[in-house]
């Protein structure tokens, strides 16, 4: 299987989970249940879910109030599209056999 599929695959899961945490986390606050911790909102963006997250966070008008989400979720993003680009541009060449 190609590396690149794999590479593919993986954002996928982790954008939807994003998604998803944002509103699974959105529902509970309404019904006042057990919340989903900021920690593991942040965690699941900076492993590959920023996107998700943001869409997520903006649909869902979930965490937009809170100065740290408008910042840190975009930023994240920001560094994440730095770091592939630097990767892309390096002359190295990464081979996932």
């Amino acid at each position: 299987m190609n590396s690149l599929f794999l590479i593919i695959i993986y954002l996928v899961i982790t954008n939807f989970l994003g998604f998803a945490l944002m509103g699974i986390d959105k529902r509970r606050a309404r019904k006042n249940a057990f919340r989903i911790p900021e920690a593991t909102l942040f965690s699941v963006a900076i492993v590959g879910g920023s996107i998700g997250s943001i869409i997520g966070m903006f649909l869902f008008r979930h965490k937009t109030k809170h100065w740290y989400f408008l910042v840190g979720m975009p930023l994240i993003l920001l560094i994440q599209i730095g770091l592939v680009a630097l990767l892309f541009w390096l002359p190295i060449s990464f081979s996932f056999i």
